[in-house]
């Protein structure tokens, strides 16, 4: 065979090492199962690892100020002006809305908390004119919670808003009022609403897109990380891929806005793109001259290059974030280096790694010099590159519409979690009504907030909001009594506790159900009902919702683990959209804009596939086996996604395609296609999929050995990582059934 003999050996040791499940085809893979395997942690295990796992990068303080202003200050007016009733029900919209406050870019933030404003001045309004009849209360609550649950086919924060409407309903129907009266009270929900909106949204005016700014910041500052470590295994996930992903949906909420400001920060995001698989490329072609043929000048040369980038990206990151040119000469180096490589030689093999770094250098270079030029100022009138407008809102609302009338079947997800939680509110809502019980509102609120559509959720909240109701009824019981018996004292109490459930409690939600049964407590003793009576209604109330929620998923469950099978084939539609768009960069030069579209949106798929095992794991009834091939599933993606991304950025340097590579490119496609077709149920033959590895032997000898050097490995990689899939996937199917 030709040079590439000595490259894939090599190659595939590294990956045999790294790999959790490392299959090859037709191979026996019995043993290796087994002993990774026993090496995962048990569905238990996970779970209370996820139970008691604090987030500290979810900690904000200054949420938790702004949100704590929002919450007393009602309270502090209605005191002040001798209406403590009115108070209470402002603080209680404040107390709503703040759940939608966020870091998200100012004008999303202010969508999210203007709607969830309203949403809870009508609920508090509805409830309170439905609640004089039982019947009544029932049929709103059934129609209000089935709407709600249906949310969780939009996104998880329709979802949040939709729990929290549930939630308001619940308590004010339990306190029913004439027509007057609940508009008035419904008014003073929304403006305690709009008021801690004002509180969150108060900086838009000094700094219009602070949150903009930072996110694209700390994408170049995670990129100057990543060049000073480039090299990453096989099996890791391309690097920034949280950061860009956050980065891609801050810079998506400009919409149509095409001030200066949202065009420089559109095209930072798109150099910042281009950097990010520079740098995986880069790395990989490092770690590539440094394994094969060792070439130590060169070597050096690329480190230095990597410092110097990496210092660069630091320079824009920080500029980004103060609104200053960077300060930078380093880059003249960078064309040194380049220079250097450009002049270097060595066996051909060497030869055509160092011209594909010193493409990569060049045009790393390059993008960093675009990028510092718009840094720190407005983009030159040159630069026309903008993202694909948003869809006006009468699309985007049909979109929504029709994702909710797809979903009206039992095969849904989101409809079962819609009726079981519609039934269980119901009957919550009916037991508290016919028993009398004190604050019977607490069953259907904590059924409400427990019940999720998958197992994780529903059990990790579920015991939290238990744990954490009685320990935080316990210090209330505590407080109340070491407080004086005054009003203002318990204002600060509830001021400092919702300075606590929105600074940590993001970090974990234990600290959350602490914190606001105690706040809930001292709301209740402000408005003069006596604590006594609130812990012991509460204790016993929540007690009977978590149980009601814990036993309805006991018997009718939602395994994510069946949901896995289509989540993963939406992964490879996505990695075959994106490898067709390379496909044709390639063969006929596909547009930027669907390569960046068909790319992120591989990104999200992949990522929803790691939230959608992760949530499995914490399963009772997943064997640690079917966690191995999901795990191995997993890394045998991500591996792919390097590949692809790296075939994506040596496109610059390609040689022209080889006759040889159309069938290879078929062959892919037909492969992702037909995986996907069978974790979708279809009858696909797994035993019969196309020879990849012939395809690739049929490539590497269709051209010179040395000039085609990247594209060999990494079309290798893409050959391994969708045989070791086939296997993985053939295998899940066999456990699933």
């Amino acid at each position: 065979m030709d040079g590439n003999a000595r490259i894939f050996p090599r190659d595939f040791r590294d990956l045999a090492a790294s790999t959790p499940l490392s299959y090859g085809r037709g191979s026996d893979n019995g043993s290796i199962l087994k002993f990774v395997a026993t090496a995962q942690p048990t569905a238990w295990a996970t779970f209370w690892q996820s139970i008691f796992r604090f987030q500290r990068e979810k900690v904000n303080p200054w949420i938790g100020l702004r949100n704590m202003l929002g919450v007393a200050i009602p309270l502090a007016t209605g005191a002040s002006i001798g209406n403590l009733a009115g108070g209470v029900v402002g603080t209680t919209g404040a107390l709503n809305v703040a759940f939608r406050d966020s870091a998200s870019p100012y004008a999303e933030r202010a969508r999210q908390m203007i709607l969830a404003s309203f949403i809870a001045g009508f609920t508090v309004f509805t409830g309170e004119i439905s609640g004089h009849s039982m019947l009544a209360a029932l049929l709103v609550a059934a129609v209000w919670t089935f709407a709600a649950g249906m949310l969780v086919a939009i996104s998880d924060a329709a979802a949040d808003v939709g729990t929290m409407s549930v939630v308001i309903l619940v308590i004010y129907s339990a306190n029913p009022a004439s027509l007057r009266t609940a508009a008035l009270a419904g008014t003073t929900a929304l403006g305690g609403g709009l008021l801690q909106t004002s509180f969150s949204l108060i900086m838009w005016f000094f700094r219009r897109r602070s949150p903009e700014r930072r996110t694209l910041a700390e994408l170049y500052l995670e990129l100057s990380r990543t060049a000073r470590t480039p090299r990453v295994q096989g099996t890791d996930a391309p690097p920034a891929t949280a950061h860009s992903l956050l980065a891609q949906t801050m810079v998506a909420s400009l919409g149509r806005d095409r001030s200066a400001e949202a065009e420089r920060f559109r095209f930072l995001l798109s150099q910042a793109e281009r950097i990010r698989l520079g740098l995986l490329a880069l790395g990989r072609i490092r770690g590539r001259l440094g394994r094969e043929e060792p070439a130590p000048a060169e070597c050096a040369q690329l480190d230095r290059a990597l410092e110097v980038i990496a210092e660069a990206l630091d320079r824009i990151g920080k500029a980004i974030l103060e609104s200053e040119p960077p300060s930078f000469a380093g880059l003249d180096e960078l064309e040194r280096i380049g220079q250097a490589l450009r002049s270097a030689s060595g066996t051909p093999q060497i030869s055509e790694t160092l011209h594909d770094a010193r493409v990569q250098v060049d045009a790393i270079g390059g993008q960093l010099r675009a990028a510092a030029d718009v840094a720190g100022e407005n983009p030159p009138d040159t630069i026309t590159e903008v993202a694909e407008a948003a869809k006006p809102w009468r699309l985007r609302i049909g979109g929504k519409v029709a994702t909710l009338v797809a979903n009206l079947n039992f095969q849904s997800a989101a409809f079962r979690h819609a009726v079981r939680l519609t039934v269980c509110v119901v009957i919550g809502e009916a037991l508290g009504r016919a028993m009398s019980f004190h604050r019977a509102y607490w069953i259907p609120m904590t059924i409400a907030i427990v019940l999720k559509p998958d197992f994780g959720a529903t059990f990790q909240r579920g015991v939290l909001r238990l744990g954490g109701t009685y320990i935080g009824l316990v210090l209330a019981t505590l407080f109340y009594h070491a407080l004086p018996d005054t009003i203002w004292p318990h204002i600060v109490a509830v001021a400092v506790l919702m300075f606590v459930v929105r600074c940590f409690g993001p970090a974990n939600y234990g600290i959350v159900t602490i914190a606001i049964s105690a706040l809930v407590v001292f709301l209740f003793s402000i408005s003069g009902i006596p604590a006594n009576e609130v812990i012991a209604a509460r204790a016993l109330n929540t007690s009977i919702g978590g149980a009601i929620a814990l036993l309805a998923y006991w018997l009718w469950p939602t395994w994510e683990r069946t949901r896995i099978s289509e989540t993963a084939a939406q992964m490879l539609d996505a990695f075959r959209d994106y490898f067709r768009a390379i496909r044709g960069l390639y063969t006929s030069g596909a547009p930027q804009s669907r390569l960046d579209r068909t790319r992120v949106a591989g990104r999200l798929a992949r990522s929803n596939l790691e939230a959608s095992i992760s949530r499995a794991s914490s399963e009772p009834g997943i064997s640690p086996e079917k966690v191995a091939v999901l795990t191995g599933m997993l890394a045998s993606s991500r591996r792919l996604a390097q590949s692809l991304m790296s075939l994506e950025a040596a496109s610059s340097s390609a040689p022209p395609v080889r006759k040889a590579f159309e069938p290879f490119a078929n062959d892919v496609e037909l492969t992702l296609d037909r995986l996907a077709a069978a974790l979708r149920g279809a009858d696909v033959n797994l035993n019969r999929l196309p020879d990849l590895r012939e395809d690739h032997h049929a490539l590497i000898q269709s051209g010179d050995a040395s000039r085609y050097a990247l594209a060999n490995v990494e079309t290798d990689r893409i050959t391994n990582s969708l045989d070791t899939l086939a296997v993985e996937v053939r295998r899940w199917l066999e456990l699933a059934h």
